[in-house]
């Protein structure tokens, strides 16, 4: 059974502090093994027919340029009030189904980029509309709770049930606002736990703590830093922005901590014709981690990685690689953070895509966000909740309504088999990719993703060419995002198909031919 742990707070109530799974009659590890099994459970129609019996079959361009005129007249407006210089169309998201947006010029696209990666399970659909119209939802809409204050009674239960879908080894979560507030939050985590690890967990802070850090000043605000990787992309806020390091727009104007990053590995594809190579590169940059740790003019405190780096180019580490950082990190008392918010719920054929890796014992932080429509980490050890109320704190400490979808989220895709058709559709729509690269190998460079469901890359020659193709791709029906300088990622939804895969390959081979 679920519980709620409580402490006191100042003005006699109670907070709930962290919720986890501890004094469960059932172990965790069973209840994520009977979740896993779906894998083997096959359903006789297709998700799509049960979803969408009503989804085009085909993608639908009518204007002459995207953005149509429709989108160019809303987009002047927008712009009035909002920053629409980013945006490539405007969207009719009452007229998007399934795997198809749809825009307000009548133009309707198969969607390989699925909102930056964050619909899990398409547009509309009924499950997550029938969760949304439930009495919890509203109570969650209208009187939105502060929820370490004030918890609603409805909040164990939607806590439990996305600690259903945890990663393997993880019992406890806290919720979050958005990716980069998950992983901001994860690095609050780790410095508490720094501190507490030299201080004393149950030490009192002294009165020269308390009195430095209302000026920013050590020891109440010690000098740690975070290692990252190069190319990573871990948000946008003032510490997920230190560890970030894939584009300077991303960046610029704002300061940063003065933090590490080292090099994340580089491999030659297919990675079966490289292994020696890939072997030695990942050794080169585990010793740089290393070297960075025992060296670095700041404690570091703690380790973030993207098992797929994404915004940086879909850059993979190896089990190899992620095991060796395990082993470093617990040989120097390094928090170990998995950054989960891309890669993770499903879209590389496992829930969670560090979990091909099988590290041991369990990385320390899981962070969360996009598909899962909540934010948030998760993690095992009790240590890392604070040793006093109000540290790990904020009026909302996430969103119950977002709590709610993110479960129905995980329950759809255990019930439906998601996880089952993204392996076999990914093997399908890499063996279409790689008979398209024999025929064009130097549009479809690097083409990487194999047995990683539909997390799926490749590389053009040029930045140019790369930003044509996928101009290319919307006149022909598809819309389909970039990474990195120069790299076409693949980030449709869990209901993706066969039958999508046909549709989408057709497309890239005919805007191959108009580059």
């Amino acid at each position: 059974m679920l519980r709620i742990k409580q402490i006191a707070t100042r003005s006699g109530g109670f907070l709930p502090k962290y919720i986890s799974t501890a004094g469960s009659p059932r172990p965790l590890s069973a209840n994520v093994a009977s979740l896993r099994g779906f894998q083997t459970t096959a359903t006789k129609m297709s998700v799509t027919s049960q979803y969408y019996p009503n989804e085009p079959t085909k993608p639908v361009v009518k204007t002459d340029t995207i953005p149509g005129p429709a989108s160019q007249k809303e987009l002047a407006e927008l712009g009035k009030v909002f920053d629409s210089r980013p945006a490539y169309f405007v969207a009719d998201y009452e007229k998007s189904l399934g795997n198809y947006i749809a825009d307000v010029d009548g133009n309707v696209y198969l969607d390989l980029y699925a909102q930056i990666a964050s619909i899990a399970l398409g547009y509309n659909n009924p499950a997550l509309i029938k969760a949304s119209q439930t009495p919890e939802m509203t109570r969650a809409l209208v009187d939105r709770p502060a929820l370490a204050n004030f918890p609603s009674k409805d909040l164990t239960k939607s806590l439990n049930q996305i600690l259903k879908f945890a990663p393997k080894g993880q019992d406890h979560v806290w919720p979050g606002l958005s990716g980069a507030d998950a992983n901001e939050l994860a690095f609050k985590a780790a410095f508490m736990y720094h501190q507490a690890q030299a201080r004393g967990y149950d030490t009192e802070f002294s009165t020269e703590e308390q009195e430095s850090v209302m000026d920013n000043q050590a020891p109440g605000s010690p000098p740690l830093s975070v290692l990252s990787f190069r190319k990573a992309f871990h948000g946008r806020l003032f510490a997920s922005g230190s560890t970030t390091n894939s584009k300077p727009i991303h960046k610029l104007d704002f300061p940063a901590f003065d933090w590490p990053h080292a090099e994340y590995p580089h491999y030659k594809f297919p990675l079966e014709k490289n292994e020696a190579a890939n072997r030695a590169e990942d050794d080169r940059c585990l010793k740089q981690v290393e070297e960075l740790i025992t060296t670095w003019k700041y404690p570091v405190a703690a380790l973030i990685i993207e098992p797929i780096q994404s915004e940086g180019g879909d850059n993979h580490a190896s089990k190899y690689f992620l095991q060796g950082l395990r082993d470093i990190t617990l040989k120097h008392k390094v928090v170990y953070i998995i950054d989960e918010v891309q890669t993770g719920v499903g879209a590389t054929g496992k829930f969670w895509c560090h979990e091909y890796a099988d590290i041991q014992p369990p990385v320390d932080l899981v962070t969360f966000s996009k598909k899962f429509q909540s934010a948030g980490y998760f993690f095992h050890d009790p240590k890392f909740i604070p040793n006093k109320p109000y540290r790990q704190f904020n009026t909302w400490c996430g969103e119950p309504a977002r709590l709610l979808i993110a479960g129905a989220i995980g329950q759809e895709i255990v019930d439906k088999n998601l996880l089952g058709q993204v392996q076999r559709v990914g093997k399908y729509l890499f063996g279409k990719l790689e008979q398209l690269q024999s025929q064009h190998p130097e549009k479809l460079q690097n083409l990487r993703g194999k047995d990683r469901g539909t997390f799926i890359a490749w590389d053009l020659p040029t930045p140019q060419e790369r930003d044509l193709l996928l101009k290319k791709l919307k006149s022909n029906g598809c819309n389909v995002g970039g990474c990195s300088t120069h790299a076409v990622r693949l980030r449709p939804s869990l209901t993706f198909e066969e039958k999508h895969v046909d549709i989408f390959i057709e497309a890239l081979a005919k805007s191959i031919k108009e580059l």
